[in-house]
């Protein structure tokens, strides 16, 4: 089946259709919720209501852009909605774990690929996890994870920063990273 066969299958509710949609992207997906989730169970929650939702609006894909990228954003959407529901996101959540640390001046950004990282990611308190993600790895400007997150765009802003500082020193501490690693003295990406 054709990218395009597929999508129209699934617009006519065929189950064969559906199942090879489900197929292509469901463990790229999983990947993108267990970054949301705390669990595995909660993440396989996420990517089942994701798919629920993918499949009831797909009419509104409009063949712009990739499907998988669309398919990621209903994902994401769904993930943070489910998280808001459920009341596990605050915009003000375990800030006290961020003072007293000390900012370095690197990007921990351009590490993000391995496995390590990943976990350690994982570790971050749900508030600074998220929008991590939602920045970082997503590539949500500042302006829509506030919208998002239904957040004011400088808790965005500062949830990022305290993110990037407390990963920096759980990697520090876990010897992913060097003692002596510094950060560049850019911040504007913040």
């Amino acid at each position: 089946m054709t990218e395009l066969q597929i999508l129209e299958g699934c617009k006519l509710n065929n189950i064969s259709a559906q199942e090879v949609l489900y197929n292509k992207y469901n463990s790229k997906m999983l990947g993108v919720c267990y970054r949301y989730a705390n669990n595995r169970a909660d993440a396989e929650d996420m990517l089942q209501e994701g798919f629920i939702r993918i499949f009831s609006q797909l009419h509104q894909y409009r063949n712009e852009g990739s499907l998988e990228g669309w398919i990621r954003r209903v994902i994401v959407h769904t993930c943070i909605n489910i998280l808001k529901k459920n009341k596990k996101f605050s915009e003000y959540l375990d800030i006290a774990h961020a003072e007293n640390m000390e900012a370095r001046q690197a990007s921990v950004y351009s590490m993000m690929q391995t496995k390590h990282i990943i976990e350690c990611i994982r570790m971050l308190p749900l508030g600074y996890k998220t929008v991590l993600n939602l920045y970082a790895i997503e590539g949500f400007s500042h302006k829509e994870i506030a919208s998002i997150l239904e957040i004011e765009e400088g808790t965005s802003r500062s949830q990022y920063a305290r993110a990037k500082i407390m990963l920096e020193n759980i990697l520090i501490k876990r010897g992913v990273i060097d003692q002596s690693f510094k950060k560049t003295k850019n911040t504007a990406a913040i």
